[in-house]
């Protein structure tokens, strides 16, 4: 088996729902999506040339059957209308295909000549490449107009990311999935490297799927705690999670070298401390393993990052002991399960957490 492979479903708490409030906060007549029409020639240009993302990684491989590709071909030179194509534009102005990466990766393989026809119903294409069509057919296809809303870079986070859900036509996404597509670089990268390390898979007890990128998930929420302010949560957990992955596509290499360093202090701390318990709510002697907790998993796995291991393991017992204390404390459990994306839910959690690392360490907590 694998490291990435699952031995359980995932089952998590402490996650919060998505708030959908921001769409009241929008003016409703501003524009978050503007029409473009291009050719498909101009299209494929584009993608050759890089402006248009298309093999984000939460898109799946490209898995149309060849004569499914065949019958997009077949309606361009039928001049039957395509569906409308989604795109979503990044602070660079790449353009990252939302809904329409089969259809666009069909043109793409057919003016490469990598697509012969599978049209046995017309023999005068069955067979045929792009190079093997007349120059009239060549032409229909180039030429052929793709309706293309451009989802603005400008949207709210949060707002985006509904974009993506509502209009997305393949297998539900995942915020993190589309949140990996928006921000590729050196933060999506950092979030799979850290994600397939033993001691984080060992740390979270592979309750965590690698599919939906849960784990890049939880690795993306310590970044986010570790790196930014906590008094500039303003209760958008979307935002908060891409500001850091903003800042992390601009950090140094070595800023991301300290960052991986940290991360892996915190997970080697919780596991000294907790073992298989580790980031989930429980008692001393419990046998039987709870739920992950994403909400626990925030404050512990970016708290005991400052903690130097040596010195954490003289104080263990004083550490276990106070956090036992906080898993009896009604109001701290409370934020940690019920609405634990709000502001007031959030900074009460740190709060207690960080309380809890002055009783034990004092002056010596980093």
């Amino acid at each position: 088996m694998s490291v990435a492979e699952q031995v359980e479903p995932e089952q998590i708490e402490g996650l919060g729902e998505t708030d959908d409030s921001v769409w009241g906060d929008y003016p409703i007549d501003t524009v978050l999506i503007r029409t473009e029409t291009r050719t498909a020639f101009d299209v494929v240009r584009r993608i050759e040339k890089g402006s248009f993302i298309m093999n984000p990684e939460f898109q799946r491989d490209f898995i149309w059957p060849e004569d499914k590709q065949s019958k997009l071909i077949e309606s361009v030179l039928m001049r039957i209308p395509l569906p409308v194509f989604y795109l979503a534009e990044d602070e660079q102005g790449h353009m990252i295909v939302v809904d329409g990466l089969q259809r666009l990766s069909t043109f793409q393989r057919f003016f490469g000549n990598e697509l012969r026809l599978k049209l046995p119903e017309h023999p005068e294409l069955n067979k045929k490449r792009f190079d093997d069509l007349g120059a009239k057919l060549q032409n229909r296809v180039e030429d052929c107009n793709l309706m293309l809303y451009v989802i603005d870079a400008k949207v709210p986070e949060q707002a985006r990311l509904d974009i993506f859900e509502r209009v997305n036509g393949g297998v539900p996404l995942t915020r993190q999935q589309m949140r990996n597509c928006l921000y590729m670089g050196p933060a999506t990268r950092f979030l799979k490297d850290e994600a397939a390390t033993e001691i984080f898979i060992e740390a979270t007890g592979r309750s965590l799927k690698t599919s939906s990128m849960r784990d890049r998930e939880f690795v993306n929420r310590f970044c986010a705690f570790r790196l930014i302010p906590l008094s500039t949560y303003k209760g958008d957990m979307d935002e908060f999670l891409a500001e850091a992955l903003r800042r992390m596509n601009k950090s140094l290499e070595s800023e991301l070298r300290e960052l991986s360093r940290g991360f892996r202090i915190g997970l080697q701390n919780n596991l000294r401390m907790f073992g298989k318990h580790s980031f989930r709510k429980h008692s001393p002697g419990q046998t039987d393993r709870s739920v992950v907790n994403a909400s626990l998993w925030d404050v512990m796995s970016t708290t005991l990052s400052r903690i130097d291991p040596v010195l954490l393991q003289e104080r263990a017992d004083e550490l276990r002991s106070a956090f036992y204390s906080l898993m009896t404390d009604l109001d701290f459990v409370d934020s940690i399960t019920y609405s634990p994306n709000s502001t007031v839910k959030v900074f009460h959690r740190f709060n207690k957490a960080r309380q809890m690392i002055m009783e034990v360490f004092g002056a010596d907590a980093n």
